[in-house]
């Protein structure tokens, strides 16, 4: 198995997001986290970008014991000796030159000549050789170069005595089949070619990164660029995680693999997300929220049936204790069952389909349903009341200068609905003087109050009222993510106990007689 190198840059073409800037210590504790990862070799910054950064860069080379230390310098004598200095104290410490070739950068951003190109990373690299036993050059814009002049420029850069030739597609631009050819060009006809190894270096502007970077490993890059949760300029870079993963899950197909501990990539992946505030979306391949989440009843019942109907890795691979089942408004009765098996309830099976309508109506309110939603639905419903009134409709009017005003509409034992309006010192009130007209009952309020079973904006807020009639007393319980409408709930719930209790009552009372 072919291995396959790791140059990350996440402290370098990463840190140059934008709105991303790492301090010495934020920078120093991710170079701790990606030595744990495996990395081969580590970009740390780019020294002579200010001093800040060249004293960033020489705290993790002297942090750092067990990967090679990078810093990235121009075509310049003064940022190769500010490299020398930012790398003072490293175990293993590398340059890494870039000089751009395309036309469109020669013409506009260089103003030079393919032969003061070739002199000026020439005289560089030679410069650099006297101080570093290690060196990277680095074609810029490589992909949008002619093929002669890039052949050139990478046995130039060979019989100088460069380590590490990359071929970077600085913008984007190409398609892997193109960025795959340049290197079987490269390896079919630069002299010498076996003595560097070729990297690729791919940015996702067209969202091509990985399959760009995958495509030059086919055709002999020997290491491959990138950072960790894909960031970097503009659209960002290769995410090493989808290459490390792509090659581990399929190395029947591409014979190469790289030497990450995979089971960091999951805390790496988070660490660096915090550092530099850039959120992971929750479809990001192998790191994403979602990446080993499930809502679809279909899937769920897949995973539920075997793992690898759905998911081609596991969670655990990345440093992840399980996949996700996640109970939403797609999911089936299957996964359903599983969460209350989970969560301790065995129900029969009538109690099962009355608990399941409830948690698709409730998942129709709500994005993601969690355990204590549930656990309420339950226990709301496996106690069973005759309901001698429903709630069908609610209505609240309300300002703060205003009256409120409540309309319900309630299912009582008669074929047509009760409609009742009434106003009230709150809308709570105005809610409960409504049933109160509807259902004919007269009733003393002795509790209500109020708390959230589960958390965020749409959480089910859960009412709890007392109800007495005499000497006859009753709880009620109501849920929703309205508030109001599980307040109107509580108070049925409890009418309904009540009238039943009632009935109790006056049976007792009869038979004493």
């Amino acid at each position: 198995m072919r291995k396959i190198y790791v140059f990350d840059t996440t402290l370098r073409d990463g840190e140059q997001s934008p709105g991303v800037n790492l301090n010495t210590r934020e920078k120093v504790e991710i170079a701790y986290q990606l030595e744990k990862l495996g990395i081969d070799r580590m970009e740390a910054g780019f020294p002579a970008a200010s001093p800040g950064d060249l004293a960033a860069v020489n705290a993790v080379a002297r942090a750092v014991k067990n990967v090679t230390l990078i810093g990235l310098s121009r075509s310049r004598e003064s940022d190769i000796d500010a490299v020398k200095e930012a790398l003072q104290g490293a175990q293993d410490p590398c340059i890494h030159i870039f000089l751009a070739t395309s036309p469109i950068h020669r013409q506009h951003k260089l103003r030079m000549d393919k032969s003061q190109v070739l002199e000026t990373a020439q005289s560089a690299i030679r410069y650099a050789k006297k101080y570093f036993p290690k060196l990277e050059f680095s074609l810029e814009d490589a992909g949008r170069t002619e093929r002669d002049f890039m052949a050139e420029m990478v046995a130039m850069a060979i019989r100088e005595g460069a380590n590490v030739v990359n071929i970077p597609d600085t913008v984007g631009y190409l398609n892997p089949s193109e960025y795959g050819a340049i290197f079987k060009f490269l390896k079919d006809t630069v002299p010498d070619i076996e003595r560097v190894q070729l990297s690729a270096h791919c940015h996702n502007d067209l969202g091509m990164a990985t399959a760009n970077t995958l495509a030059a490993i086919q055709n002999g890059a020997d290491q491959i660029e990138g950072t960790i949760n894909g960031i970097g300029e503009r659209a960002g870079n290769t995410a090493i995680e989808e290459v490390a993963l792509a090659l581990e899950t399929r190395s029947e197909y591409f014979g190469a693999r790289t030497s990450l501990v995979l089971s960091e990539i999951s805390r790496t992946s988070r660490l660096v997300s915090k550092l530099t505030g850039m959120v992971v979306p929750g479809n990001k391949a192998i790191v994403g929220a979602n990446a080993f989440a499930h809502e679809s009843g279909i899937h769920q019942d897949g995973m539920l049936k075997e793992k690898t109907t759905y998911e081609i890795m596991t969670p655990e691979t990345i440093g992840l204790k399980e996949s996700k089942l996640v109970l939403g408004k797609h999911s089936g009765r299957h996964a359903f069952r599983d969460k209350l098996s989970d969560l301790g309830y065995e129900v029969a099976e009538e109690d099962l389909n009355t608990a399941f309508a409830k948690f698709k109506d409730l998942a129709d309110k709500k994005k993601e349903v969690s355990d204590e939603d549930i656990l309420a639905l339950l226990e709301e419903k496996l106690i069973d009341t005759p309901e001698t009134f429903s709630l069908q409709t609610i209505y609240v009017t309300y300002g703060n200068e205003a009256t409120p005003t409540a309309k319900v509409i309630i299912n009582g034992q008669d074929p047509q609905p009760i409609v009742a309006v009434a106003e009230g010192n709150g809308s709570v009130d105005a809610i409960y003087n409504a049933i109160d007209q509807a259902t004919g009952e007269e009733v003393t309020l002795g509790d209500y109050s109020i708390k959230a079973v589960s958390r965020g904006k749409d959480a089910q807020g859960e009412v709890h009222v007392v109800l007495s009639q005499g000497e006859v007393a009753a709880q009620g319980r109501g849920l929703s993510t309205d508030i109001l409408e599980a307040s109107a709930r509580a108070y049925l719930d409890a009418l309904n106990k009540l009238i039943e209790k009632r009935k109790t009552y006056t049976k007792r009372e009869h038979a004493n007689l």
